[in-house]
Formats: C-alpha cells, sequence, structure tokens
C-alpha cells in the first residue's frame, strides 16, 4: 500500500464518521427542514466522504 493510499483512506473515513456524527445529532425537524430523511444519512455520509 502507498502513503497516499493510506491518507486518502483515513481522510475518507474521518469525514465519513463526522457527517455520520454531526447528522444524527439533529432532530427529525431539523433534518426534515434541510430536505434530508433520517435513513439518508449513511448514504449522505459515503457521498461527502468521496468528495
Amino acid at each position: 500500500m502507498s502513503f497516499e493510499f493510506l491518507r486518502r483512506y483515513f481522510r475518507e473515513r474521518r469525514v465519513y464518521w463526522e457527517t455520520m456524527r454531526e447528522l444524527s445529532t439533529y432532530t427529525d425537524r431539523e433534518l426534515h427542514d434541510i430536505g434530508i430523511d433520517r435513513a439518508d444519512i449513511e448514504h449522505i455520509a459515503r457521498q461527502a466522504a468521496q468528495g
């Protein structure tokens, strides 16, 4: 494995978990206000991590 691969992998994981943590703290009402369903949080976090 190259150093660049590992650096990218860990950055993507960090972004994924930060996004999951932040969106999971919102109430259903707050999520609805920004147009997100609670079931979509994981998908949104994956997209955020991939850039």
